[in-house]
């Protein structure tokens, strides 16, 4: 029958042998991918460990089931009648170069999963390997398509890779940011820089939000509005960004927000003021004790300066915003929201044109950023009811109804 073949035509008998090793070959990727990777994905499904999803996700058995049709050809190469010559040095090198590209990316898909499962543990944010296991893959990419084409070209690959070192200036070029991006990644893991889940600000990319991955070209920042930003990871290094990381470590957020009071309502507390504030919990030690500091230092007055028709002026009194002042702090002090080990303030700034600002400065003992505008609020809802217990007026700028009272003032 061959020589009939060959009569026909002399490439028709390797043809044909060529083609039954096809078929085989084909049979056995579709066996491999439909029963045991089917198995495969069925093992993992019912399984409660975790490692073999992470296989799964990266299709390592996808690829370890391409190595069967490789197989196929390669022994049946030897095994069939009728391969001499060209046909079979083409058949087995072609078979080995397209082994060596499957087990490459089966070694990078190996290697996947392998950080898949790593960061599945806490550990991982805190150290993510994600950019040195893309330049690990990257090389092992790279490597594997020298091999294969040396291969095919039957030359070493030590010679290819004598080849590229004339291309270095080249390769600078292209691989400019996968050098700039491990330079970087490397710092930012040794540094402690950005972890998974870090909340960071870098206002020059519009991002502020957390990190929800960080690869080697780029870091993926989920904003609060959830959109997604990505930043290219050597810009981290170059650029200045801000993290908050230490603010959650803490265990303490910092309220920084002032009271604008008009300054035409300050004034000096009256006795009967002065009594009454005595029956607030939060001011009676401060009352008590500014009163005899007070008494101590005009007694001390008097006697070196004689009281003239009005003596009073150079005596210190009690005023309504100093007092106001004391009531917040204690109030703050005493607060179970706020944080005891941390810097509590409450100070007055410089006046201006909207009024006498009067500064909280303290950190909340709940990070959490819900919790945290909560307290907050119920804080500064509370200050800002009680002021005028203190005969004092917030400042605020005329309204549209304030104006609109202007004129029909008698």
């Amino acid at each position: 029958m061959l020589d009939t073949l060959r009569d026909i035509h002399p490439m028709l008998p390797d043809a044909l042998w060529v083609g039954i090793l096809l078929t085989a070959a084909i049979a056995a990727y579709w066996f491999g991918k439909f029963f045991l990777v089917g198995a495969a994905h069925k093992y993992a499904s019912s399984s409660a460990q975790t490692w073999d999803d992470a296989l799964i996700e990266h299709k390592v058995p996808s690829r370890l089931a391409q190595l069967l049709p490789v197989f196929i050809i390669y022994t049946g190469v030897d095994l069939l009648p009728g391969f001499e010559g060209t046909v079979e040095t083409f058949l087995l090198k072609a078979t080995n170069a397209y082994m060596i590209m499957v087990l490459t990316f089966t070694v990078t898909a190996l290697l996947g999963a392998a950080n898949s499962i790593y960061e599945s543990y806490p550990m991982s944010r805190q150290r993510p390997l994600k950019g040195f296991v893309q330049l690990v893959q990257l090389v092992i990419i790279i490597l594997g398509l020298l091999l294969a084409i040396a291969l095919l070209l039957d030359r070493s690959p030590w010679l290819l890779l004598s080849g590229f070192g004339a291309m270095t200036a080249v390769l600078l070029l292209v691989f400019k940011d996968t050098i700039l991006s491990l330079v970087a990644s490397v710092q930012l893991t040794a540094q402690d820089l950005v972890r998974m889940g870090d909340w960071i600000e870098v206002p020059q990319f519009g991002a502020d939000g957390d990190v929800i991955d960080v690869e080697l070209h780029t870091i993926k920042v989920q904003n609060w509005d959830k959109t997604i930003t990505t930043i290219p990871t050597h810009r981290l290094i170059s650029d200045s960004f801000k993290n908050w990381r230490g603010m959650s470590q803490s265990g303490g957020r910092r309220i920084k927000r002032s009271l604008s009071l008009d300054a035409g309502s300050i004034r000096f507390l009256t006795d009967a003021e002065v009594e009454k504030f005595k029956r607030f919990a939060l001011l009676r030690s401060y009352i008590d004790d500014k009163q005899t500091n007070l008494a101590e230092y005009n007694e001390a007055l008097e006697a070196e300066v004689p009281a003239g028709e009005n003596g009073d002026v150079n005596l210190r009194r009690l005023t309504n915003i100093g007092t106001f002042r004391a009531y917040i702090y204690n109030y703050l002090k005493h607060h179970p929201s706020i944080h005891r080990g941390m810097t509590l303030l409450v100070r007055q700034l410089a006046p201006g044109p909207e009024g006498v600002p009067i500064e909280l400065y303290c950190f909340t003992n709940i990070t959490a950023w819900n919790d945290y505008e909560g307290i907050q609020g119920d804080i500064f809802d509370h200050l800002l009811s009680i002021v005028p217990d203190f005969g004092l007026r917030l400042y605020q700028k005329p309204a549209g109804s304030d104006l609109s009272r202007v004129g029909k003032m008698p």
